[in-house]
C-alpha cells in the first residue's frame, strides 16, 4: 500500500513539472510575435479587404477546442491556392491561434490560404490531453480546412505546415508521420524550437538523464501512454514514444524542412534537435538547419540569424509551395 501511494505520488509530482515546464514554453515563446514583428513591413502587411479576409472560429471536430481561422486572400481568380497552417505555443498547456494573426496574415498577403487550428490543451478541465491527443486533432482539421476553403472558392492542392514550440512539435508530427494520409501534398514544413524527439538522456535540464522513473512518468503524459522505467533505453521505448517523435518519421521522401534552435534553450533543451537534423542530413532532405548560438527557447540573442531564418523560411515557401 505504501508503495503504491509513493508511486501516485511521484505521478502527481510530474503532472505537476509536465505543466510549470510547458507554461514557461509558453512565456519564452511570446518572443517569437515580438521579434517577428520587429523586423519591419516586409513581414508586418497592411490587413484590409485588398489583400485578405479572415473567418474566425470555424468548426472541425466534437472538442469545444476544435476551431480554426482560415485567412484567404482577395484574390480569387487562380485555379488553385496553396495553403500554409501555422500551430501555436504554448506548451501544449495554453496559447491560442489569434496570437498568431502577425504570421498567418502575411502568409495570406503571399497569396495562400493560411489558417491557425486550436487543439485540446492539457490542463484541469482536459488532464488526458497529451502530444498524441492533440496531434490526431490536428490530423483531423486538415481535411475540414480544404472543405472550408473550397466551400469559400479556393481549391486547394497543396500545403506546408509550421508552428513555434509546442505548435513546431505538431508540425513536424504532421510534416512526417501524417503525410502520407494528408489530403494535400505536403511540400515544405517549418518550424522553431519544437521538440522533436523525447530521450531521456538529451532532456538534462529536468533531470531526466538521473531518473528513469521521473522520465517515464513525463514521456508517458506526453505519448498519452503508459511508460515504465525499465522501458528507457529499450526498443520497447522507442516503440512508445514514436507517434510524437517527428525525427523517427523521416524517410527520403519527407518533406523540406527549415528549423532552427537556440544553443541555450531549456524548455526543448538543445540536445534533443540532433535527432532531427541527423534524421534529415541521412535521408538527403533538402532543408536548412539555423542554430542561435546566444539564445534561449525564444531565439532572442541573434537579431541577424532571426532575420536569416524568416528569409530563409519566405525562400523555401515560394520554392516548393509555387503552382
Amino acid at each position: 500500500m505504501r508503495k503504491e501511494k509513493e508511486k501516485k505520488k511521484g505521478r502527481i509530482m510530474w503532472g505537476f513539472l509536465y505543466t510549470g515546464v510547458f507554461i514557461a514554453a509558453f512565456a519564452a515563446s511570446a518572443v517569437f510575435k515580438i521579434k517577428g514583428n520587429s523586423l519591419g513591413k516586409k513581414y508586418t502587411p497592411a490587413w484590409n479587404d485588398s489583400v485578405g479576409k479572415v473567418y474566425t472560429d470555424l468548426v472541425y471536430g466534437e472538442g469545444e477546442a476544435n476551431k480554426f481561422d482560415p485567412y484567404v486572400p482577395a484574390e480569387t481568380g487562380r485555379e488553385t491556392y496553396g495553403l500554409v497552417v501555422y500551430l501555436h505555443a504554448g506548451g501544449l498547456t495554453t496559447g491560442d491561434k489569434s496570437g498568431d494573426a502577425e504570421m498567418l496574415k502575411w502568409l495570406c498577403s503571399k497569396g495562400y490560404v493560411a489558417a491557425g487550428v486550436n487543439y485540446t490543451l492539457r490542463d484541469g478541465a482536459h488532464p488526458d490531453a497529451s502530444v498524441y491527443s492533440q496531434s490526431m486533432e490536428i490530423k483531423s482539421s486538415i481535411p475540414a480546412i480544404v472543405q472550408e476553403a473550397e466551400k469559400l472558392g479556393y481549391r486547394l492542392d497543396r500545403m506546408a505546415v509550421s508552428g513555434g514550440s509546442a505548435g513546431g512539435c505538431l508540425a513536424l508530427i504532421y510534416a512526417y508521420r501524417d503525410a502520407a494520409e494528408s489530403p494535400l501534398p505536403v511540400r515544405m514544413v517549418f518550424e522553431m524550437v519544437g521538440p522533436a524527439s523525447f530521450y531521456a538522456g538529451d532532456w538534462t535540464t529536468y533531470g531526466l538523464d538521473k531518473s528513469a522513473e521521473a522520465a517515464a512518468e513525463l514521456f508517458g503524459v506526453m505519448a498519452g501512454r503508459e511508460i515504465t522505467a525499465d522501458m528507457i533505453g529499450t526498443p520497447a521505448y522507442d516503440e512508445a514514444v514514436k507517434d510524437i517523435s517527428a525525427f523517427m518519421w523521416v524517410n527520403e521522401n519527407s518533406a523540406p524542412t527549415v528549423c532552427a534552435y537556440g544553443k541555450y534553450d531549456k524548455v526543448c533543451p538543445f540536445k534533443s534537435a540532433k535527432h532531427l537534423i541527423r534524421a534529415l542530413e541521412e535521408n538527403h532532405v533538402p532543408h536548412e538547419y539555423i542554430e542561435f548560438p546566444h539564445s534561449g527557447h525564444g531565439l532572442q540573442n541573434d537579431n541577424k540569424l532571426y532575420a536569416e531564418l524568416m528569409e530563409k523560411i519566405e525562400e523555401y515557401v515560394d520554392r516548393y509551395m509555387g503552382s
